[in-house]
């Protein structure tokens, strides 16, 4: 198939702000999609190259990207600046720069999807010594053989801003459609293949009853359950009556596979973690008693003598360190208290009742007291006993309290009223730094204020909610700079345009509405908590989550 099919369905999509009329056009495109290529196109179709569990990512800024471009168009790269600025979107600039280069039409071919893909891939591989300067030839050489509608769109997913309006909930409804499954089918097989491409080629080759027989693998991590914000401890207990109390623990959430001696240890956005964490990698090998198990804990830096959770940068050292591992281990040592159990020995665990997944686990785990163990529970129907785990949670230093219904099953990637979160602090929002303004007095040469945003769930669009200047040391300052400027997309009048990258958690005194964001709310007197390495931009919080928190304010009210 060549590429340029591929660019005329974006083109439709991005004509059309109908989300029927997206679906139907997404739907029609994968029914002439060949098999072979069905594991591909559904992603690309929501601008991602790889599904979400592969350690395959691109690795290329937009730094990298206006080299390639300056190459390919024989141009300096602050010209290239230039007319993306000019623009306001590298798609555009780049499309207009390609149509103005010199074309050597009697070598010209036509770009293949597969093509395409391939070199995506060759980008991701290209690691070590030289390896930017492989990721600069293969983008060139890709970019020179591209059309320039075809050059929009790529530099676009490269970027990930494809701005199409294709998110995944539209791209579940699409892939029933064009195979005539039920949504649900669909939306389960997701749940545990994690990856669209794999859905849809079975989806158009063994229909619903293939899509039923997807199972979870060992290895291939699956997104994590979400829990919901507790208006109150009584009114949980209305719902629910009986339930299960455990400790909120202020840690990093782990999800461990294991298949005979092997174990894989993936971190909330899905990473392969494994070589970081060696002490817990080893304790899981040791404690679960199963060939193979999916199970999900949290993981804790604990300061030994004050036995109290250390803070969570200090895990997030943990999780991003690649060398002088073992040092790291033994300075910031870490705790593991697992929660819930997702598969064992060849059966989905999901389905079942909460109580049910959690006896299983603890058939199976041999703790290691203060090392490798389940997590703090209590079951029980009665509020003052709510009261007071909590209190002793909030005690010991951790975050608050989990309430969990005993009698749900366990839904991948959704934040459903089957377990909430009790916090004694207003609700923070994780939001997506997309652009920031440079400091002025004190602050020049620093990026100082952040604009931020939500994420729409239809669309996937990042709706802007507020800029955020307050809540930032100097250091702090001086550690975004450093982050931020390699995302820089373009500059004007001292503002810059980001590649949607960084996720910061954000604390605020309200929600207000607001026309002057995109996303209708703004953010009151809001200040950065804390950066959160763990979440990508797909993970942060949505619009409608905000929306959702802000009714619950004026219920407070």
């Amino acid at each position: 198939m060549e590429y340029s099919r591929l660019v005329s369905v974006y083109e439709a999509l991005e004509a059309t702000t109908s989300k029927l009329e997206k679906t139907e056009i997404v739907a029609e495109f994968l029914r002439e999609v060949p098999e072979e290529l069905l594991e591909i196109i559904p992603s690309l179709l929501i601008g991602k190259v790889f599904p979400e569990w592969s350690d395959l990512e691109l690795g290329v800024g937009p730094g990298l990207l206006y080299e390639a471009v300056s190459f390919v168009c024989g141009i300096p790269v602050a010209e290239v600046k230039r007319q993306v600025a000019r623009a306001g979107d590298v798609g555009q600039a780049v499309e207009q720069m390609l149509a103005k280069k010199v074309q050597l039409t009697l070598f010209s071919r036509k770009l293949l999807v597969r093509e395409v893909y391939e070199a995506f891939k060759k980008i991701a591989l290209a690691t070590g010594s030289g390896s930017q300067d492989r990721k600069i030839r293969t983008l060139a050489d890709l970019l020179a053989s591209a059309s320039p509608r075809e050059g929009k769109y790529l530099v676009r997913t490269v970027l990930g801003e494809l701005r199409v309006g294709v998110a995944e909930g539209l791209l579940r409804d699409a892939i029933a459609r064009a195979f005539n499954v039920s949504v649900s089918a669909v939306e389960r097989a997701y749940m545990i293949a994690n990856d669209f491409g794999v859905v849809a080629r079975t989806a158009k080759r063994d229909g619903e009853s293939g899509l039923a027989e997807i199972k979870m693998q060992v290895g291939r991590p699956i997104r994590p359950m979400l829990a919901q914000l507790a208006p109150s401890i009584e009114k949980v207990f209305e719902e629910l009556g009986r339930a299960a109390l455990e400790i909120k623990y202020d840690g990093a959430r782990v999800q461990i596979h294991k298949r005979g001696d092997e174990v894989r240890i993936f971190s909330r956005r899905l990473e392969n973690v494994t070589s970081a964490l060696p002490d817990i990698a080893g304790r899981a090998a040791r404690a679960i008693k199963a060939e193979e198990a999916i199970v999900e804990g949290e993981a804790v830096a604990i300061d030994p003598e004050t036995r109290r959770p250390r803070a969570f940068q200090d895990i997030l050292r943990r999780f991003r360190r690649k060398y002088n591992v073992e040092e790291m281990v033994r300075e910031i040592p870490f705790e593991t208290y697992l929660f819930d159990i997702l598969y064992l020995e060849g059966e989905v665990m999901i389905d079942l009742p909460f109580e049910k997944r959690r006896g299983a686990l603890k058939k199976i785990v041999e703790e290691e007291r203060g090392k490798f163990e389940l997590a703090e529970q209590l079951i029980t129907g009665d509020v003052r006993q709510a009261h007071e785990f909590y209190s002793r949670a909030l005690a010991r230093g951790h975050e608050g309290m989990m309430i969990k219904n005993l009698r749900a099953p366990y839904i991948p990637g959704a934040r459903v009223g089957y377990m909430y979160k009790v916090k004694p602090v207003m609700e923070t929002l994780d939001l997506v730094i997309t652009g920031a303004i440079w400091g002025t007095g004190k602050r020049a040469g620093w990026l100082s204020s952040y604009i931020l945003a939500a994420r729409d769930e239809d669309t996937g669009e990042l709706l802007e909610v507020g800029r955020v200047g307050t809540g930032v040391t100097e250091e702090q300052l001086a550690e975004f700079t450093e982050r931020l400027k390699p995302l820089i997309e373009f500059e004007e009048a001292g503002v810059v345009r980001l590649k949607p990258s960084l996720v910061v958690e954000v604390a605020y005194q309200e929600i207000q509405r607001s026309p002057n964001y995109a996303s209708g709310f703004a953010l009151r007197f809001p200040r950065v908590v804390r950066i959160r390495d763990d979440k990508s931009p797909e993970e942060a919080d949505t619009v409608q989550r905000v929306r959702q928190l802000y009714e619950m304010q004026r219920q407070v009210r």
